[in-house]
């Protein structure tokens, strides 16, 4: 059996792993970092990610005249998670995240050679004005591919004298513990079927959440909320949860399991990576949501960008686990927009002039795309041809054609008597969201859905899909694992979402969308800190 000795072990190959190493590195220290995937894949949900963050009174901000403060942001994060008094942990996180978000991840990353996009996003305003009161969401010019990948230069660049030891396709199997210290792992190699020994002072969970699991997640659903009968897995598939028990086993407390943070309009992946892979849409904000039969639901209509905990639950508790987005060829050129680096390459790739032009011309070239990648996206000059395709796609002759055209025809007469008298939610969060520059270039002006012009019609069908966990392992603001009784437990560290961002679910039931990334910064830099602290460094 190879046995590996180092000062820390970390064990989880995301951001969170991966920052944890480069300042564990940076302080002298010897690591070994294990992760489950292949080489190529190093880096986890990150390497595949948007790279939106929530950040807090950044100079981009200020550019933008938003006189934003920690708080500010609190206040909002506080009332929006819906975090209780009982909530010590995870409020102590949130307060620590608003406070440090601008030096420990943006001016971090600033001096680390990367950028931002120019603009500030407005994102999870809520339904009654209580989620971000003004604009926090930041996007890593390059995406997350590119701020991981940095990341990964970083951690070769901060091994001085081979320090650094990297275990691909890696995957621990127990924790072992010597008079209540955790020493090390055991772990079996998958390219070679061999088993591994891990020793190490120290040792770091940073495998991720648990809602790359779907039996996982079912499991761990709040029962008082709807469940639908089926969804997508837009998480990654190694953050099951596994490592989280192993954990409990010595004592570790976890927390809020039931709080995820998942997304109410997935694809299947037309391209899967895995069983059951989803793609995530960044869903339109003038299209109508329609349940199975093409009705459009409410009485309060489905509109994406202020609350996606509500947003997901309206779609759970639907007669049917998918849900219909009606829309055009001018919304969609206009508004449509996937989540992740994979449908974002002018971001991606840093290409400015093409990422301007597809902003102001429309992307075309996403819509075309899709229409001709995943079987979910429908197309017809004429309802009644629509309705025909979305009833084959889903198996069924629940869309009446007349239906389709009764709900279009009542969402077009709101415009029969001139914008002076709109009475329709849906047209006032789009008004409203208009307000707001970034946001006018990506929301079409309000206009009947059969306007002359603006077709073909389109169909998406979508269904709810699964993304971050938002709880995890309890941990205090040095990012050790706590027992039952509030103790650190020795040798035993938790950063990213395996705890859950901090505290065993930072974010408590909402997130103000962003949070994500720069979570697993803030814990992953708190935790080598702490070690180092304990080593007397």
């Amino acid at each position: 059996m190879t046995t590996f000795q180092s000062d820390v072990l970390v064990v989880g190959g995301g951001l969170a792993g991966i920052v944890t190493a480069i300042e564990c590195l940076r302080a002298g220290q010897s690591v070994t970092l294990v992760d489950r995937d292949t080489p190529a894949r190093l880096g986890g949900l990150a390497l595949w990610a948007f790279g939106g963050m929530a950040l807090v009174d950044t100079p981009l901000q200020r550019r933008m005249k938003l006189k934003d403060s920690p708080e500010i942001a609190l206040r909002d994060w506080l009332r929006f998670g819906e975090l209780d008094a009982a909530d010590v942990l995870p409020r102590q996180w949130a307060k620590y995240y608003v406070e440090n978000s601008r030096t420990q991840v943006y001016d971090w990353l600033i001096e680390s050679g990367l950028s931002f996009m120019p603009a500030v996003n407005w994102v999870e305003r809520g339904l009654q004005g209580n989620g971000n009161s003004l604009p926090r969401y930041h996007v890593v010019w390059g995406t997350s591919q590119r701020l991981t990948q940095r990341m990964i230069e970083r951690m070769h660049a901060a091994d001085k004298g081979q320090r650094l030891t990297l275990l691909h396709q890696h995957e621990v199997l127990a924790l072992e513990s010597t008079d209540g210290a955790v020493t090390g792992a055991s772990a079996i190699d998958h390219a070679t079927g061999k088993s591994v020994q891990l020793r190490a002072e120290v040792v770091v969970l940073a495998m991720g959440g648990i809602n790359g699991s779907l039996e996982e997640t079912r499991a761990n659903w709040v029962k008082q909320r709807p469940m639908p009968q089926a969804m997508l897995n837009g998480a990654h598939p190694y953050a099951n949860g596994k490592l989280h028990h192993l954990a409990a086993g010595l004592g570790g407390q976890i927390t809020h399991a039931g709080e995820m943070w998942n997304y109410a309009a997935g694809v299947p992946h037309p391209k899967p990576h895995f069983a059951g892979h989803g793609l995530s849409l960044i869903p339109c904000k003038s299209a109508l949501w329609l349940n199975h039969r093409g009705e459009r639901i409410g009485p309060e209509p489905l509109v994406v960008g202020f609350d996606t905990h509500a947003l997901c639950q309206r779609v759970a508790a639907q007669e049917k686990p998918y849900v219909w987005h009606l829309l055009n060829w001018r919304i969609a050129s206009k508004e449509l927009a996937l989540s992740g680096a994979e449908h974002n390459p002018r971001i991606r790739d840093q290409q400015l002039l093409m990422f301007l032009k597809e902003t102001l011309l429309g992307n075309h070239r996403l819509v075309k795309q899709m229409l001709a990648e995943s079987p979910h996206f429908l197309v017809d000059d004429t309802l009644a041809g629509l309705a025909s395709k979305m009833n084959a796609l889903a198996g069924s002759n629940e869309v009446r054609a007349e239906v389709l055209q009764q709900t279009a025809d009542a969402f077009d007469a709101n415009f029969a008597l001139g914008n002076k008298l709109h009475n329709d939610e849906q047209l006032r969060r789009i008004e409203h969201a208009r307000h707001w520059g970034p946001d006018r270039l990506r929301t079409c002006k309000p206009a009947p859905l059969q306007a002359r012009g603006a077709g073909p019609f389109m169909a998406i069908q979508t269904q709810l899909i699964t993304r971050k966990s938002l709880g995890g392992l309890q941990t205090d603001l040095q990012s050790r694992v706590l027992d039952a009784n509030g103790q650190a437990i020795d040798g035993l560290y938790c950063v990213g979402e395996a705890a859950g961002f901090g505290g065993g679910g930072a974010c408590g039931k909402r997130s103000l969308e962003g949070t994500f990334l720069p979570g697993c910064i803030l814990t992953a830099r708190s935790a080598a800190r702490s070690i180092q602290t304990g080593r007397g460094l």
